[in-house]
């Protein structure tokens, strides 16, 4: 893959956004990922990739449940039920 290339496949989107080819394709029919068709190739530009990962916002509260679920003090209430028994125990 060249770094001047104007257009990536969708093999190479999936291993820049490590995720699997399947996904990226899926991603791609759902009109969630930018694509162009010429014949029977099916690209995505580069530039419209970057705009896209530029303009991505975090839902709200992203960060904090990140936190919070990383943290061993986060808040409990991002817990699954069988992590709040462990937790209670002594």
């Amino acid at each position: 893959m060249s770094e001047n290339a104007l257009t990536l496949t969708i093999t190479e989107v999936a291993a820049q956004l490590r995720i699997s080819r399947g996904l990226a394709y899926s991603l791609a029919r759902e009109g969630k990922l930018p694509t162009l068709r010429l014949g029977r190739r099916l690209l995505v530009p580069r530039k419209a990739l970057e705009d896209l990962l530029s303009q991505w916002q975090p839902p709200a509260g992203f960060l904090a449940k990140t936190i919070a679920g990383l943290h061993p003090g986060g808040d409990e209430t991002d817990l699954k039920p069988e992590q709040k028994n462990d937790k209670a125990k002594p």
